[in-house]
């Protein structure tokens, strides 16, 4: 036999080990596929195409700030009696009273006896930790969650992390952009609710590993309670 012969005969079984690696590969790649798929078609069939008055009134109302007409919808809930007070969670440190009077003329009696604002929140997880903070200090044992609809499920999933014993009553704004079009048929649109789908995934793990006694990423230590109180009325940055 001659040595071009006895050199190519390892390659066979390297080339064969290579090939059912490859194909392994292309097999976990293509189920990771329809499952990511299975979950996003699963994802979009929790959100709500129309806005729909809550089923019962709660004791209080919070409204994650980000996206158009959720804080107006919100104080519209407060104003037909929903809830007893409203806080809105996320505002913008340099944003000033004046800016929720401009959006929502008529809000101006409620925002001076009925409104609190959380100025530290900056995501959805540390929304769910003010609010949190401002249930338990007011003695509060449902909320209505007033957020977009894309944002509805991510919110859901950390509120009731952070409230498992509080009544949750969602309420979904819808956004024109969502009503005028298809999400479908505009790539913005795709695009937000991929990335908010991809959220909503990593809050899930978080949360079900914290629940098994893993905490990925500790939240950050609360100051004592007692240290939100009512303030100067606010409009949030959009997130």
């Amino acid at each position: 036999m001659s040595d071009q012969s006895r050199q190519s005969q390892p390659e066979s079984p390297r080339r064969a080990r290579r090939g059912v690696l490859f194909a392994a590969v292309v097999a976990l790649a293509g189920i990771a596929f329809v499952g990511a798929a299975a979950g996003f078609v699963g994802f979009l069939s929790q959100l709500r195409g129309v806005e729909t008055k809550p089923a019962s009134n709660a004791d209080g109302i919070v409204v994650l700030t980000g996206g158009s007409s959720r804080i107006s919808d919100a104080i519209e809930l407060l104003a037909s009696g929903y809830g007893k007070r409203l806080l809105i969670s996320g505002v913008h440190p340099t944003n000033g009273a004046n800016d929720i009077s401009r959006s929502v003329p008529e809000s101006q009696p409620l925002l001076k006896c009925c409104v609190d604002l959380d100025r530290s929140a900056v995501n959805t997880r540390s929304n769910a930790s003010e609010t949190r903070r401002w249930v338990n200090e007011r003695g509060f044992h449902s909320l209505i969650v007033v957020t977009s609809n894309y944002h509805m499920p991510r919110a859901i999933v950390e509120l009731s992390h952070a409230m498992p014993d509080i009544t949750l009553i969602p309420f979904v704004v819808i956004g024109d952009k969502w009503r005028e079009e298809p999400w479908w048929t505009s790539g913005a649109t795709l695009r937000l609710l991929l990335s908010e789908y991809v959220k909503y995934l990593a809050a899930e793990v978080r949360v079900r590993l914290a629940y098994l006694g893993l905490e990925l990423a500790p939240e950050i230590a609360e100051p004592p309670t007692g240290s939100i109180a009512p303030r100067r009325p606010a409009t949030a940055d959009a997130r």
